[in-house]
């Protein structure tokens, strides 16, 4: 499928690929730029304020000093 880009740098992504897809007007996607130099397109399906509060807060605040710890820990037990 081929898609022309405008004068303001914009393209249209065609019927199908959309359908496919189920992107819809407002849906945001992603540009990723490959080692190789291609280009993947990825579709946002969520965004921030949809996901919020999936994870809940953690009952104790964790500080720096204690993930350095714990990683430690961790690395001398290994």
């Amino acid at each position: 499928m081929i898609s022309t880009i405008t004068s303001k740098g914009q393209l249209t992504l065609p019927k199908e690929i959309r359908r496919i897809l189920n992107l819809h007007s407002g849906n945001k996607v992603e540009f990723i730029l490959d080692a190789d130099g291609n280009v993947k397109m990825v579709p946002i399906k969520a965004s921030i304020k949809e996901i919020k509060g999936i994870v809940p807060k953690p009952k104790k605040t964790v500080g720096l000093d204690d993930m350095q710890d714990a990683i430690e820990k961790r690395a001398s037990s290994s």
